[in-house]
């Protein structure tokens, strides 16, 4: 028992090492720290030494980040490119910032699955020993895998709920866009103005298309990789009506207020939808707490006169 718990504990440490590695990013703050100590030596006007400047590097910088650095290298070296792939992608759906890559998904992966499969085992072990080795494997397989797939979860719940803001946003956001367009400004403009104007996934996706045109990328293949990005049938048809409004010379400003017009009707669409959902939902709650409160509200009078009459003979 004390064995398979050391294991535990020397693999999760090693989890966590990769973690903070990869989310403090350790290449860039070696580099800096790096050049302000080459920037000392030449102020100090001293005879470089690199030796002495990699010794006047802390202990984690010199040792323990290089070594963390080659396992996570050699994990990766064991993983599918699928799966990586796979996760990448819904990490791009998710929204989320770039020093969390799949990497890092795998490692808070392992971390939680040891955490959770870990003090399963040790709570059944502190139980008693009474329990059949057989049923202490398969809750401590069964909870391993349940805290190794809870990073997947909670990445799908991150999913659903920016797909559900933008879809929130779009008419609104279409509406600015047309404003700014019948007030003479062009398109890149328009969009430029509207992630100013807001702070939401959708203005969010706006200011990367404006980067990624800025930096020499076509208008089209930005706008392509904004509807991959966050993946809902409406930035499809939006993002496609934009083009062939380009291709065919159609007025923007009509274009706009068109699928303004498409995208309000749809979130009312969607909210009728919800709110049609909302009596079934209800039902889960209703018959598991509210039911049985007044079932006991209502018949404890009763039975209590039963039991009193004597009719059950008491």
């Amino acid at each position: 028992m004390w064995v398979i718990l050391a294991l535990l504990g020397v693999i999760l440490a090693i989890a966590v090492v990769l973690v903070v590695i990869g989310i403090r990013n350790p290449y860039s703050e070696n580099d800096m720290r790096l050049f302000e100590r080459l920037g000392d030596f030449s102020k100090s006007g001293e005879q470089v030494d690199l030796e002495k400047l990699e010794l006047s590097l802390p202990f984690t910088e010199r040792v323990i980040y290089p070594l963390a650095r080659k396992l996570g290298e050699i994990t990766l070296r064991f993983t599918p490119q699928n799966w990586i792939s796979r996760i990448n992608r819904r990490l791009e759906l998710a929204g989320r910032s770039s020093k969390v890559d799949a990497t890092v998904f795998l490692t808070l992966q392992f971390i939680f699955g040891l955490l959770i499969g870990g003090f399963t085992f040790t709570l059944l072990k502190l139980l008693g020993n009474n329990i059949p080795a057989g049923r202490v494997f398969l809750f401590t397989l069964v909870m391993t895998l349940l805290g190794f797939y809870l990073p997947h979860f909670q990445l799908s719940s991150s999913i659903t709920n920016r797909q559900k803001q933008v879809r929130k946003d779009m008419p609104d956001a279409l509406d600015l866009l047309t404003i700014c367009v019948e007030a003479g400004l062009g398109f890149d403009a328009a969009m430029a103005r509207v992630a100013e104007k807001w702070n939401s996934p959708l203005s969010m996706a706006f200011a990367r298309v404006i980067q990624e045109v800025q930096l020499g990328k076509l208008r089209r293949e930005a706008l392509h990789d904004m509807q991959d990005n966050i993946g809902i049938s409406e930035l499809t048809s939006f993002v496609a009506a934009i083009i062939q409004s380009e291709q065919l010379g159609v007025s923007m400003s009509k274009v706009l207020r068109v699928q303004a017009d498409q995208m309000r009707v749809r979130r009312r669409q969607l909210a009728e939808e919800e709110a049609h959902k909302a009596p079934i939902k209800m039902l889960i709650p209703m018959a598991f707490l509210m039911f049985p409160s007044l079932l006991i509200i209502l018949l404890a009078p009763a039975v209590l006169q039963i039991i009193k009459s004597g009719i059950f003979g008491g």
